[in-house]
């Protein structure tokens, strides 16, 4: 077999192999968040904080509706993961094939259950009026183009199963750059308001999507298939569905969690949603090295765990969370520092710049709780721990949910703050559990 991108994660250096594989997924997971930043920043600037405000408040239900086919394709990169640290190569390209008949099949349901559900689910949350029409347009476009967003996630993750964070990295950076141009066209002389944002982001993600696919079938080895690795594999899939569906259940509810949360701020009126929008764009791009080594983490389980190598999961374990909680307090200073200027990027509302710059020094108090949940996290995904999914998503919805009320009964003078205290206190209730998971799981491995 020829050489390729591909990574072997079960031999050499834990910590460096987890740096080489995550540093490209870093710079891609900040290119594909440039996508969302261009439409804040340019929705925000060209059109108005009303239209920052109704993109905002559909970020939570879309990803709800893309929760499924997330999972999915989490599930089929994890087993193909352990079928590549296990040196079976015949189960890897079943595998490959198997996911994206998974993939095909939830990304065109939820697709169209969310162009439906679009309004009902948006006035469920008690959008503003004001921004109701705008939140219902942008909604309806992102989530129509699930089945061409899917082809990018279905991609990425079967290479990234193979080790290879490279491939998908050089396409999102093409797909940054279009989405940045085709917002500033429809939303600037064609005038089309959200609409085009939303129509700028699908085309983006379709195109990386192609563009990846089509160069891993032509030079990646594993994507060389016979006919007999075209029929559908019921054992594979079973699997890819039982780690997929609970890791689809743990977004899921996680993005009910938001919804709930979501509800919470509109209640506080337009300023409010606008300067949690904005504030959760930049924690987005907090967010990014943490996600990029759980991602990393669960490549690098995944295979190891395939091998039977559990004591390299350990190692790794350590050595990432010690790197995890050295970044979390290089960004506790920089938001510190800079988390008003942060908030002026989007918008020029003075009263909606102060309160995100506030919230934002608040939850930066529990960034270390954040990189404790991510590292964990890719850990148990990565070994196939579907249990460990599904609970830790039912925390994240009662928390995300009751807290803010339960806040709001003890601490009622605290008023719109509580937002931004109901996400940190979230994120230490979770982390807590996490370890408890991880330290079990240890015990019996």
């Amino acid at each position: 077999m020829k050489k390729s991108s591909n990574i072997n994660m079960t031999e050499g250096s834990p910590l460096r192999l987890l740096i080489l594989f995550s540093i490209p997924m870093l710079v891609g997971n900040l290119f594909q968040q440039v996508y969302n930043l261009a439409d804040s920043i340019i929705v925000g600037r060209m059109i108005g904080s009303g239209a920052l405000a109704a993109v905002g408040a559909t970020t939570s239900v879309s990803f709800l509706f893309f929760s499924v086919c997330n999972g999915i394709g989490g599930g089929g990169g994890i087993i193909t993961s352990q079928y590549f640290g296990a040196r079976q190569d015949d189960s890897v390209r079943k595998a490959i094939v198997n996911t994206a008949y998974l993939m095909l099949v939830s990304a065109a349901v939820m697709g169209i259950l969310a162009f439906v559900a679009a309004p009902s689910v948006l006035r469920l949350m008690g959008t503003p009026d004001d921004i109701f029409h705008d939140a219902v347009v942008y909604m309806r476009v992102a989530c129509i183009s699930v089945p061409l967003v899917a082809v990018y996630n279905y991609a990425s993750s079967m290479l990234r199963a193979l080790g290879d964070s490279r491939t998908p990295l050089y396409f999102l950076i093409c797909a940054c750059i279009l989405n940045i141009i085709l917002d500033l066209l429809f939303i600037g002389p064609l005038r089309m308001g959200v609409f085009g944002a939303a129509l700028a982001t699908a085309l983006s993600q379709m195109l990386a999507g192609v563009g990846c696919l089509v160069f891993a079938i032509r030079t990646n080895p594993y994507f060389r298939l016979r006919r007999e690795h075209f029929a559908f594999n019921r054992r594979i899939s079973y699997q890819a569905v039982r780690i997929g569906l609970p890791l689809a259940l743990q977004w899921s509810m996680i993005s009910v969690s938001t919804i709930g949360l979501q509800a919470f701020v509109n209640s506080f009126g337009s300023t409010a949603v606008a300067a949690f929008t904005a504030t959760t764009r930049v924690e987005t791009l907090v967010h990014m090295p943490f996600a990029s080594l759980g991602q990393a983490l669960s490549t690098y389980a995944g295979q190891n765990f395939g091998a039977g190598r559990t004591e390299r999961i350990h190692k790794g374990f350590k050595q990432s969370g010690a790197a995890a909680a050295v970044l979390a307090a290089i960004l506790f200073i920089v938001m510190q520092l800079l988390g008003v200027t942060a908030v002026s990027a989007f918008v020029n509302h003075e009263e909606v710049i102060r309160l995100g710059g506030e919230g934002l020094r608040l939850t930066s108090w529990f960034y270390l709780f954040l990189a404790l949940i991510y590292v964990t996290r890719g850990i148990q995904n990565g070994v196939g721990d579907a249990m460990f999914a599904f609970i830790n998503g039912i925390i994240e919805v009662i928390c995300r949910i009751g807290l803010p009320y339960l806040l709001l009964f003890l601490f009622p003078s605290s008023g719109v703050y509580l937002i931004w205290w109901a996400s940190g206190l979230t994120w230490m209730i979770s982390s807590v559990f996490c370890m408890m998971r991880y330290m079990t799981w240890k015990r019996r491995y």
